[in-house]
């Protein structure tokens, strides 16, 4: 995946008009916390190799078995049935969105995913608390 050009509010913009309000909300909650960090719009194959456009808020690298990786903390895409939030803080060797799981409303987790259908299934106010802890974290 690499950073576009495209502007994360043309976008958001392009959505599907159902998501679009729900992808917005959080996009504010997001943005609100990483306020001062860069949000850009990352588009190409992602994990699967599948074809994905996220937004990246915050940046930071890490080093895998291939070298460096320039990648976003938090990332927000829309998936085909519902809203994918991907949360690259990790601690005390666990990400953190396993260890809000259980706080987070209606969600399915992955390691470093958590999915949920809308606005109205996810704990907004858990989530802020996740993603203030995933910005101190790294820092």
């Amino acid at each position: 995946m690499r950073v576009t050009d495209r502007s994360v509010e043309d976008h958001i913009d392009s959505l599907p008009e159902e998501a679009r309000d729900d992808f917005r909300a959080i996009d504010r909650v997001i943005s609100m916390v990483f306020s001062g960090e860069p949000r850009v719009l990352w588009e190409g194959k992602f994990w699967g190799g599948t074809d994905q456009e996220i937004v990246g808020y915050g940046d930071f690298t890490y080093a895998n078995s291939s070298g460096t990786v320039d990648w976003f903390k938090i990332g927000l895409a829309l998936q085909k049935n519902h809203l994918s939030l991907y949360v690259n803080a990790v601690e005390d060797g666990e990400y953190l969105s396993r260890k809000y799981a259980d706080r987070l409303g209606t969600v399915k987790v992955g390691a470093s995913s958590i999915g949920f259908r809308g606005l109205s299934a996810i704990d907004v106010d858990e989530l802020r608390t996740l993603l203030e802890h995933a910005r101190r974290i790294m820092e």
